[in-house]
């Protein structure tokens, strides 16, 4: 019968300070909610007391002001469209180089691998000049372009290691049974890359929904804002009424945490499953 480990003092000492350590965290999370349902009189007054009513004018404020509908549309297309390319090309790139290595497969990686080092300021100025002479400028499909070439050596890394994971015997027995190697990616091995590819999504998800430099140097046009653009324009513009700034970067942040919270649970199953080599 295995051992039951006992409820120690050091134990309840290290389950305090994690609770501290989060609570310290968590209070900006407090601050910004609590002072967004405040009249701005209230604010000014105490920014550290509980709001004495909810006040949601100034969500219904800043929803139109922001125009959130539409920057909420814009960020959901990018952030969809991006993940689908990089899941797919992702995983078949890394598909081919783990099951046909060769020293040329091996030196692609290795390439992939260096271009993830390479710090994104560096390349700003050539990408917005390469950007603007094929078209990518001031087109969501173009910044979604933009997202391929930075997000694909990551995810082709993780996609790498999960890969050789799989037992090499799946997929000569649906080769035996007259499968394709596009039926065998497909229905034998896609099917099996889940856990990773749920890791991958949440962390392109959190990366592209809340990025704002590379759409701030590709959309110019307004209409095609994402909710870090329509945040930043906001602010610019009522940086005194923190009442409807706060209101506003509640909404910013709203989606994109409900979202990590949903799939959270399969951030270390994917990335464990990755490390352990078949």
């Amino acid at each position: 019968m295995a051992s039951v480990k006992k409820y120690t003092g050091r134990l309840f000492a290290l389950e305090v300070l994690g609770i501290l350590i989060a609570l310290l965290f968590l209070i900006p999370f407090y601050f910004v909610i609590a002072n967004s349902l405040k009249t701005f009189p209230e604010l000014a007054a105490n920014t550290a007391k509980l709001p004495s009513s909810l006040y949601l004018d100034n969500y219904t404020k800043v929803w139109s002001i922001m125009k959130f509908p539409k920057a909420f549309f814009n960020s959901l297309f990018i952030t969809v469209l991006s993940n689908v390319g990089l899941v797919i090309i992702s995983s078949m790139a890394a598909y081919r180089m783990v099951r046909r290595a060769s020293k040329f497969n091996n030196l692609v990686f290795l390439a992939f691998v260096a271009a993830m080092v390479i710090p994104f300021q560096s390349i700003m100025i050539p990408l917005v000049r390469v950007a603007s002479q094929v078209g990518f400028m001031d087109s969501k499909l173009g910044l979604v372009a933009c997202y391929y070439g930075f997000g694909v050596s990551l995810n082709v890394f993780l996609y790498h290691g999960f890969i050789k994971s799989i037992p090499l015997e799946i997929e000569e027995s649906a080769k035996v049974d007259g499968s394709s190697a596009y039926g065998v990616f497909w229905k034998i091995v896609f099917p099996l890359l889940k856990p990773m590819s749920i890791t991958i999504i949440i962390l392109n998800s959190l990366w592209i929904w809340n990025d704002y430099l590379l759409p701030s140097l590709v959309l110019g046009n307004p209409e095609l804002r994402t909710i870090p653009l329509a945040t930043f324009s906001f602010f610019g513009q009522y940086t005194k009424q923190w009442d409807l700034a706060l209101a506003g970067l509640t909404l910013s942040v709203l989606p994109i945490v409900i979202f990590f919270l949903f799939l959270q649970k399969h951030i270390v199953e994917g990335i464990t499953a990755g490390s352990v080599k078949g």
